[in-house]
């Protein structure tokens, strides 16, 4: 398994923007299927992006399509969530997570890695 750590958290006006990173470290040679999913205070947490297991596709939640771009360098192990028109509804904790299987990439109970979260609120 992987290791993740998400960096790049702050605190953004409505309409601004910010870029989350997530740096993979341990067996990165594994296959494995990286996603972003956030939880708001009193809120369950919730699907946000991910990519398909091929990792041709991506996916995104209704709330943050056209707004929010997952992408990855593999190079560098380190997958990205750039978030453009931020709302005060996308503030909360954002968590990467990486599956190690097929299907089910909407559940955060099919990713066997999670990183420590970073905050992100957004001031209306």
């Amino acid at each position: 398994q992987v290791q993740l750590v998400e960096s790049g958290g702050g605190l953004v006006q409505a309409g601004g923007s910010l870029q989350l990173s997530c740096a993979a470290s341990g067996r990165t040679r594994s296959r494995y299927a990286m996603a972003w999913f956030r939880q708001a205070p009193g809120k369950e947490r919730e699907f946000v992006a991910g990519f398909s297991w091929s990792g041709g596709r991506t996916y995104y939640a209704d709330s943050v399509k056209g707004r929010f771009t997952i992408s990855r360098d593999n190079a560098k192990n380190t997958g990205y969530l750039q978030m453009n028109s931020l709302k005060p509804e996308d503030t909360g904790v954002y968590y990467c997570a990486a599956r190690y299987r097929g299907g089910g990439h909407l559940l955060d109970g099919s990713y066997g890695s999670w990183g420590q979260g970073t905050q992100v609120t957004v001031a209306s």
